[in-house]
């Protein structure tokens, strides 16, 4: 992965908010040749490493799928947390 591609995702974060639980995903690594993203996944406490398949929107905008109803995550909507 190119350093400046690493540099502008990782470790952004985004909340989502299913029926029951908040989940929190937290860029890990991101690779657009493969079409692949591996994120950090919080959820009940607990913290799970996954890999997804990246696709891309009609405006080139790229996601993945998460859950059962395959809902869309946007890569663009990750943001940098400030302490």
């Amino acid at each position: 992965m190119e350093k400046e591609v690493l540099e502008k995702y990782y470790l952004k974060e985004f909340l989502y908010l299913d029926c029951a639980y908040e989940i929190i995903f937290n860029i890990v690594d991101i690779n657009f040749d493969k079409k692949t993203i591996n994120v950090a996944v919080t959820k009940c406490g607990g913290i799970s490493l996954r890999e997804y398949d990246l696709h891309q929107d009609e405006n080139d905008n790229w996601y993945f799928n998460y859950g059962i109803t395959q809902d869309e995550i946007q890569i663009n909507e990750f943001e940098t947390i400030k302490d």
